[in-house]
């Protein structure tokens, strides 16, 4: 006669060849609904990641100002109507000629794209300021248009640095981010020369 053990164990052997398939079923589509919500939450956070931070660069960089750092600036090939050159740089959080400041700049390109960039200021008018652009790209050494400059402190690493004479950029006073550095008079001559001889400024 069968002990009450056995009677037992017959008992849940019957239990789970009956109900294990079911409860198999009910195990897997728990693993599937559980599996689909991580990914729509990780999903979910790379999108955010990329709204908030489009381009891959770091916050506090060009594309984290979308809004005030943006600011369209207007582009010119030659001296804009009427502008003369000027020196007179005064380190007071406001933007002077001789000055090199870093500001929003489109691509050329592109002009929906861009990236933050050092600008040496070489005029005003009213709230604009008209600049040109440096780039630390080798590349540009001896190419048309392209100033060698030297190196400064607007670039942490200290690299040597061209600028580009041929693209004007006139830019209002809301849409420079900081100043980086004062270009020494002697160097300003050298980029004003260039600018009178080749360019058409005054």
């Amino acid at each position: 006669m069968p002990s009450p053990w056995q009677n037992l164990t017959q008992q849940l052997l019957r239990v789970a060849v009956r109900e294990g398939p079911r409860l198999l079923r009910a195990a897997q589509a728990n693993l599937r609904t559980s599996g689909s919500s991580s990914g729509s939450s990780s999903r979910g956070s790379g999108s955010r990641g990329s709204d908030r931070n489009p381009t891959g660069t770091a916050p506090g960089s060009a594309t984290d100002h979308a809004g005030a750092a943006r600011t369209a600036s207007t582009v010119h090939t030659t001296a804009p109507s009427g502008r003369h050159l000027d020196y007179a740089p005064h380190p007071d959080g406001q933007a002077d000629p001789g000055e090199v400041v870093w500001t929003w700049v489109q691509y050329e390109e592109d002009a929906g794209q861009g990236k933050d960039r050092p600008v040496l200021v070489v005029g005003r008018d009213g709230d604009h300021l008209y600049g040109l652009m440096l780039s630390s790209q080798h590349t540009r050494d001896g190419q048309h248009g392209w100033l060698a400059l030297g190196s400064g402190p607007w670039d942490r690493e200290g690299r040597p640095s061209w600028l580009r004479l041929d693209r004007v950029l006139e830019v209002p006073e809301s849409g420079i981010r900081r100043e980086g550095a004062v270009l020494d008079r002697q160097r300003f001559d050298r980029v004003a020369a260039a600018l009178r001889q080749d360019h058409g400024w005054a």
